[in-house]
């Protein structure tokens, strides 16, 4: 499923760490590891298009796992 979602970029202590978009909705993503290093800064704010995958699992299963196909940083 291709979505559109705008929120913060927060990177977790779990594991060898993930990275996590959380919408302004309160709703977190797990961004699939190999995005591009200039999205992955946490507190920054993003709007990201890419497509959640349902047919992968992670070992820090923090939400809804997101491919990263383009972003836009928001000032």
């Amino acid at each position: 499923m291709s979505i559109t979602v705008t929120g913060t970029i927060e990177h977790r202590q779990l594991g060898m760490g993930a990275w996590a978009l959380v919408t302004d909705e309160g709703v977190t993503y797990e961004i699939l590891k190999g995005a591009d290093k200039s999205l992955l800064k946490a507190g920054q704010k993003a709007k990201v298009k890419g497509q959640v995958r349902e047919d992968i699992m992670t070992t820090a299963m923090i939400g809804p796992v997101l491919e990263v196909k383009s972003f836009e940083v928001i000032s």
